[in-house]
């Protein structure tokens, strides 16, 4: 098989996928999704066929709750329905999210998460915005990078269809949505040969149709609501194998393998970090150092974070594993310690291994995350009662509860690696001048390109920041 690389970014990528599996895209824009739908809208604008011949239906809507509402009534009605959102705006779908999971449709909702207003308005990354919506019944599926958005949204995608199981599938906001990479695509034929049609077939058949009547939806007294609400167990039951398959298959044709979790480092790791996203990278160039020099530590990514497997947890955790920070991006006032800590500490309350496990926070708001402040977290672990409820990044003078940095000096980039920083005023032409010239790069050299440009949401006359870097080696550095 002839590999095609090309350069985009992650909306770029998961506009590409979803626009394979779907028949109609309810959307309202909000940063930093808002490309997503407009890649899609484009797509069809120009005639592309999505896997059923068609081209997708784009449908904007007053409001991000009334575009959550035309993906619950779409899909009722027989056609695969997918939106793109994030923030505030994917809160306003939460309502609509109850319904179709509740209701088995297998709807996807592709959101570059991002901070929520609290104290402030902010437009950046991190995970409060999924975060607040783990209960509503949609299995999670995050992605850490731009490859990853290409290969992981298509197994969103095809096991919603098979399991019934409505997902959000997310990556972090402008980090990852707005990175330019080189890439790898994935064709749409291989993408049909792997799709279950007969799934598909059945999803249409159970349509709401004058012609086949059937009664939903209704309102339910207490005599069965309950019994109802457990009736789905077995269909979450299903969902970690129907993943960790559908990735199996994936990977006969990219050659790109990926699990529930990945795990990355030393095989006997005593130390490791277990997080999810955009991070991940950095831990990964930072776990190389680190054991290319004598320590032991890993890294664990968590992709199926909901429904969340203990079984595949332990399958690809080190049994050797004698402490553990897990790191959220995101914050939850008042609450013992942060979601995927929680769920972390309740996987090892039945477990024969017992570890140290602490929990620290990174990346609000679009914060960034470098590998001196992974060493800090590595370096944390080393001690007999490390710091639990920990922050990095930042310097916490109120409540002490930040990590310092540590390791700054040591350089992690691939030799070779041509790194260029630009400095502009918003909308000089500097940002797109510069996407120009790395795309130009990527698609026309043999070399591996990836770009990132920081600007504040002041939009024109704030200062920019495009990051360019380019090399014969593939670049990780987020």
């Amino acid at each position: 098989m002839s590999k095609k690389m090309k350069t985009m970014d992650g909306n770029t990528a998961a506009a590409y996928v979803s626009y394979a599996f779907t028949d109609v895209a309810a959307i309202y824009p909000i940063t930093p999704s808002s490309p997503m739908a407009e890649h899609v809208d484009e797509m069809a604008a120009k005639g592309q066929k999505n896997l059923f011949g068609q081209k997708v239906r784009v449908i904007e809507m007053q409001s991000e709750a009334g575009a959550a509402g035309a993906v619950h009534g779409s899909l009722q009605a027989g056609a695969l329905t997918t939106t793109y959102t994030a923030s505030q705006g994917f809160l306003l779908m939460i309502p609509n999210l109850y319904k179709v999971a509740g209701e088995l449709l297998p709807g996807v909702f592709h959101v570059s998460a991002r901070a929520l207003a609290a104290s402030s308005l902010n437009i950046f990354g991190d995970h409060q915005d999924v975060m607040s919506a783990r209960q509503a019944g949609c299995a999670m599926l995050c992605e850490n990078s731009v490859q990853e958005v290409m290969d992981l949204s298509a197994v969103a995608h095809m096991v919603a269809i098979k399991g019934r199981v409505p997902f959000i599938n997310f990556f972090d906001g402008f980090r990852t949505s707005h990175e330019i990479q080189k890439i790898e695509l994935i064709d749409y034929d291989d993408l049909s040969k792997i799709l279950d049609w007969e799934a598909v077939k059945a999803f249409r058949d159970r349509a709401l149709n004058p012609d086949a009547p059937v009664i939903r939806g209704t309102a339910q007294n207490p005599d069965i609501y309950f019994q109802e609400r457990e009736a789905v167990n077995k269909y979450y039951d299903a969902i970690p194998a129907l993943v960790e398959e559908c990735m199996a298959e994936l990977a006969k044709v990219t050659g790109r393998e990926h699990h529930l979790f990945d795990y990355y480092g030393a095989k006997d790791a005593d130390r490791i970090i277990i997080a999810m996203g955009s991070v991940c990278q950095a831990v990964q160039e930072t776990v190389d150092y680190l054991n290319q020099n004598g320590e032991k530590v890993g890294l664990l990514s968590v992709h199926l974070y909901r429904p969340f497997s203990l079984e595949h947890f332990f399958k690809f955790l080190p049994k050797t594993v004698k402490k553990v920070a897990v790191l959220d991006r995101t914050k939850e006032p008042g609450a013992i310690g942060e979601p995927l800590y929680l769920d972390v500490k309740s996987a090892f309350y039945n477990s024969d291994l017992n570890p140290v496990i602490v929990g620290g926070r990174y990346g609000l708001g679009g914060k960034d995350t470098t590998p001196d402040q992974i060493f800090a977290v590595f370096e944390n672990l080393k001690k007999d009662a490390p710091l639990d409820g920990f922050t990095i990044g930042i310097e916490d003078d109120v409540t002490g509860k930040s990590l310092a940095p540590v390791n700054s000096d040591v350089n992690l980039t691939p030799e070779g690696t041509t790194a260029c920083k630009f400095w502009g005023l918003g909308s000089d032409g500097t940002v797109g001048a510069n996407k120009q010239a790395i795309k130009i790069i990527g698609d026309n050299t043999d070399m591996y390109a990836q770009a990132y440009f920081a600007y504040d949401s002041k939009k024109s006359g704030g200062i920019t920041m495009s990051h360019l870097r380019f090399g014969k080696l593939p670049i990780t550095s987020p």
